[in-house]
This record gives structure tokens, sequence and C-alpha cells, in this order.
């Protein structure tokens, strides 16, 4: 066959293929990357070396401020809270969610939150889109302090819709090696103080979407009575960031370890964190989750047992206190706006609180 029929065959049948034919469009990509960087600009810190663009981003660790230091990892996502996001059509606020996940768990061990990197996989770059979810990531990462040092934006057509993303990032952070909290400091005596959640936060959104949109149908745009406003505004309600208070709490007062409230409810990451041995015994009368999780437990008929392995249930964040800081602390946290309270205490297992598990939650279930 002659050049020329090859040549025309692929002119008429089979258009010469090429990388945006594919569903990837480098000029949209380069254009998200103008879009951002303002916003990337914005979440920065004076050891943040060179601009948005590079290949690596470079941090500078300045090692006279530490005698000591020892570096700490986390990466997480945001879940299925995406969906609700992609429903409504927002995608400032998941941002948030995505480094909340993340610099909350490096604080637990005493850490400063010192720089995040994401990456965020689409189906198809939508500048404005990319835009926005990077918006809520640099006001995350001002909450906890940090710096956003870049991260990647892969377009996956074929594996995703063109409306379809998901976000996940890794922080890092620095402790000083004799200022480590940790289930080794817990002594029996110490006191567990809780502080309140902004909502669902961003775990146990399969069962909640599951419960509110498809078993009650309920529509996004709805405005619910025990909310004061919509129910996707309750849904997309960011995660409670408390990285810069559990660091101002453990410089002020004799803080043992810090536990998360994520995925698991609230005895399953507090047991993380008491070591064997101890049992902390809380009280669930101290507090009164928000109206989000009554709803749920209700529309979809849960089991209390099982609301308490999903949700936070209204407690974000635990420290673990030595007794004679307590005061203190319940003061530090007031003053930074963070509502917190005594939640319950640590004694030998097997004593007061009568057994042996690591944590005990008395009372009656607070969505029951």
């Amino acid at each position: 066959m002659s050049e020329d029929l090859l040549a025309g065959s692929d002119q008429t049948e089979n258009p010469k293929a090429s990388y945006a034919a594919a569903g990837v469009s480098i000029e949209a990509g380069d254009e998200a990357v103008q879009q951002m960087r303002p916003w990337a600009q914005r979440a920065t810190r004076p050891e943040v070396l060179g601009s948005l663009g590079g290949f690596a981003g470079l941090f500078q660790l300045k090692l006279d401020r530490w005698k000591q230091p020892v570096l700490a990892s986390s990466t997480d996502g945001v879940g299925t809270k995406i969906a609700v996001a992609q429903a409504l059509d927002v995608h400032d606020t998941v941002g948030i969610d995505l480094v909340a996940m993340v610099v909350d768990d490096l604080v637990v061990c005493g850490a400063e939150p010192l720089f995040l990197q994401d990456y965020v996989a689409v189906g198809k770059v939508v500048p404005e889109r990319i835009a926005d979810l990077v918006k809520g990531i640099s006001e995350g990462c001002v909450q906890a302090g940090c710096a956003l040092l870049g991260g990647e934006t892969a377009e996956h057509p074929g594996m995703m819709g063109a409306g379809e993303y998901d976000v996940s990032a890794t922080g890092v952070g620095v402790v000083e090696a004799d200022a480590m909290l940790g289930p080794d400091k817990v002594r029996a005596g110490d006191v567990v103080i809780g502080m309140g959640s902004s909502g669902l936060h961003s775990n146990g959104y399969s069962l909640a979407r599951h419960v509110l949109l498809e078993g009650a149908r309920l529509p996004l745009d709805g405005h619910v009575a025990e909310f004061g406003r919509t129910l996707g505004e309750e849904l997309l309600e960011p995660t409670r960031i408390y990285a810069k208070e559990c660091l101002a709490l453990a410089a002020e007062a004799g803080v043992r370890t810090f536990s998360h409230i994520t995925g698991g409810g609230l005895a399953a990451n507090l047991e993380r964190v008491i070591p064997e041995g101890l049992t902390a015994t809380l009280d669930r009368s101290t507090w009164s989750p928000q109206a989000v999780f009554r709803m749920i437990a209700e529309r979809g008929r849960v089991a209390p047992d099982e609301m308490e392995r999903t949700f936070n249930m209204g407690v974000g964040m635990v420290a673990v206190v030595a007794a004679e800081d307590v005061d203190r602390a319940l003061a530090v946290l007031t003053a930074r706006h963070v509502p917190a309270w005594t939640l319950g205490e640590v004694a030998k297992s097997g004593t007061e609180s009568g057994a042996d598990e690591r944590v005990v939650l008395r009372g009656e279930h607070p969505a029951s």
C-alpha cells in the first residue's frame, strides 16, 4: 500500500492520535497551576525555599532551633465526603478537611506541622475547580501554621468521570526528642480532656450518605431546622483543625499525649494512646453531640454502639493531662475558642474503673 493511501486512510477514518484527543489537556493543567499559585503562595513559612513549579519542594530545616529533632510524617485523604462536594459543586472546603486529617495526626506526638504536599487526581482538569480545591488546602495550612510545599495534579481520563476527583496529602512535622508525647507518658490519675468537633469531620460519610441521602432521600439543598441550614451545608462543614491549639496546650500544661478522633470513633482512637495496665474511664454525660449525629441514628435506626464506632460523636480531639494542670489546660483551650471539658480520668486497670479494657465509656449513649 502506498504512503499516499496510508495517509489518506489516517486522515479520513483514523485521525492522528494526540494527548488531548485521549482526554488530557496540558494547557488546562498549566492554567490550573496559574490559578492555584496565589493560594499556594499564601500558605508558606520562612523555611520554604523557591516557589511553586519546581520539581521538588524545598524546606530548610533550621537545626539550631532543635537539639535532637525527630521528623514525623502522616498521609491521609478525605474519603467519601468528596461525593457531597461534587454533588453540590462546592470544592473550597474539602481541602481544609484534607489538611486537618494530616496535621492533627502529626500533632498527637507533639510534632509541629512544617509542610504539606497534596495529590489531586481528576477525570478532567478544570482549572477553576482545581483552584478551589487548592484554596481550601491553603486555608487549612494557614490554620495549621504549615506550608503548602507543592504537590501533583494528575488527569485520569477513562478511569474517572470528567467531574470526579480525589485528594490526598502527606505532611511532615518535627518534635524535639525529649518532648515527644505518647502512651509512655500516661500515668494513673491523669485526666482526659475532650475537645469539641465541628460536626462529622471527615469520617463516616459512607454511612451518613447511605442513611440521609439514599435511605431518607433528603435533598442536599433542603433546609433542616435542627441544623439551621441546608443538609449539604451541614455535611460540608470543614473539619476543625486543632494543631496550633494542641501545640499551645503542650507548651503551657503537662500534656501526656493527644488522640485524634477519626475513623473508629472515640474509644478505638483513645485506646491507641492508653498503655497496658491503665484504663481511661469516660463519662458520656459530659457532652452532647451535634444534631446531625442524632438524625443519622434515628433515620437509619443505627445502633448506639455502631454510631460510636463510626463517628466522632462530637469529640474531635482528646488530651490526656496531669491532674494538677486540668484547670490551666481548660483555660488555654477556652482562650483559643476551642470547646473543651473534662471527659474522664485514667486509673490502673481493674481498680476503680472495674474493667480491664483500656477505654471504658459510662452512662447513656449520647445519640440514643
